[in-house]
């Protein structure tokens, strides 16, 4: 597949990028450039090979999965600037 100036301005345009008029030709090119990596990608075969997520093994990290409050409940209500009860109090809105 090959991009030429028009498709590159029209890139440019769907990116809400300006790119000036003598420019297109120059981008059209780095458009091409990395199609061709992305070809050269899609020559390599990865029958078999497994997903990693590092290069280097490691499990992921992590924990139980329980439900708390926070234990913060004081340190959230000192930035209210008004709170009742444990809550933050808001005007009322509904008569």
């Amino acid at each position: 597949m090959s991009i030429d100036t028009q498709t590159a301005a029209k890139v440019a345009k769907l990116a809400r990028i300006k790119v000036e008029e003598d420019a297109l030709p120059a981008l059209a090119n780095e458009f091409n450039t990395i199609l061709g990596f992305i070809e050269q990608l899609n020559e390599v075969d990865v029958d078999g090979v497994e997903p990693m997520t590092s290069v280097t093994p490691m499990r992921l990290k992590r924990r139980e999965d329980v439900v708390t409050d926070g234990g913060m409940q004081d340190k959230i209500l000192a930035n209210a600037p008004d709170a009742r009860e444990g809550f933050f109090a808001v005007p009322k809105v509904v008569e």
